[in-house]
């Protein structure tokens, strides 16, 4: 399921990963202005668990989640899957796409914050100067001069957005170093059904049952958040994780929210203003500066 690869099909398949997750947060606009943002994340956890149950039972790679990977599973599943992704589509009801991924990849920023005082991870200068680096490129979208402080669902969307980020940030902070026992993929199928058993339970006392108009466009659009967003770019981040340097996978991750912000402006026609473009570029440059300098200089 996660056997290494030669490093240019890794390179091929870590692009493919890439622009996948870009093209999601494009599928999530579209679906979230018809389906209520918990049950779309529902939908789409329970589309990726029908997936991959019969791929693992036919490779017969089912097994139940031993002991020291329940807290992967229920990490990964309440505060990513279920957390992040729920007010990640629910910030996008009020924001643009290209705005909302560039708010929630935030989430290196936060956990550099956190690190020092959760972790006992040393702040070092380039990690202090990379954070404020990024804080900077906040500082650029939440211009008083530009951003209108009245329009209250703009607002809410990029609080929505932002803690989204940090629920994220929490769950790296909470697995990180933790050393696997069953197979990131194998762990997927528990940690998909977890999520998506949650957010019905949830979307139904909150949301109701959704009166949704069902059509040929809204199920292509769900496949692709199950299947593809999902299913196979979690699968093909663990094949690359494994075949490819840490340092490549760490800075490639970083240009997803370029991509993103291409995908929306292509698929979507989002005007991407040049304050965004220069709030994007000090985000991420300040997230490389903080993580992938401070791990280089280690290997030296």
């Amino acid at each position: 399921m996660s056997a290494v690869i030669s490093p240019r099909l890794a390179a091929l398949l870590f692009c493919v990963t890439i622009f996948a997750w870009g093209i999601n947060w494009s599928v999530t606009q579209v679906v979230v202005q018809q389906v209520p943002p918990m049950w779309t994340t529902a939908i789409r956890c329970w589309i990726a668990f029908s997936a991959i149950l019969p791929v693992l039972a036919f490779k017969r790679r089912l097994v139940l989640p031993p002991k020291g990977d329940l807290k992967v599973v229920f990490s990964v599943a309440l505060l990513h899957m279920t957390l992040f992704s729920t007010l990640a589509a629910a910030g996008q009801q009020f924001l643009p796409a290209s705005k909302a991924i560039v708010l929630g990849y935030t989430t290196p920023l936060w956990v550099a914050i956190a690190a020092p005082f959760v972790l006992g991870e040393k702040l070092t200068g380039w990690r202090a100067a990379g954070i404020a680096l990024s804080l900077c490129g906040l500082a650029v979208i939440f211009n008083p001069a530009a951003f209108d402080w009245d329009d209250g669902e703009t607002l809410l969307g990029c609080g929505l957005v932002l803690l989204a980020a940090v629920s994220w940030a929490a769950n790296i902070i909470i697995i990180r170093g933790h050393r696997w026992t069953a197979s990131p993929f194998q762990l997927l199928l528990w940690q998909v059904l977890t999520a998506a058993l949650v957010l019905t339970v949830l979307a139904l006392i909150t949301e109701g049952v959704p009166k949704v108009a069902v059509s040929a466009k809204l199920c292509l659009l769900f496949a692709y958040g199950g299947l593809v967003g999902t299913v196979l770019a979690y699968w093909a981040m663990s094949v690359v994780n494994r075949s490819l340097p840490a340092i490549t996978t760490s800075l490639g991750v970083l240009s997803t929210p370029i991509a993103g912000m291409a995908c929306a402006a292509l698929l979507l026609g989002e005007n991407i203003g040049l304050p965004l473009m220069i709030a994007a570029v000090l985000i991420v440059g300040g997230v490389a500066l903080g993580t992938v300098v401070d791990a280089l200089r280690s290997r030296v």
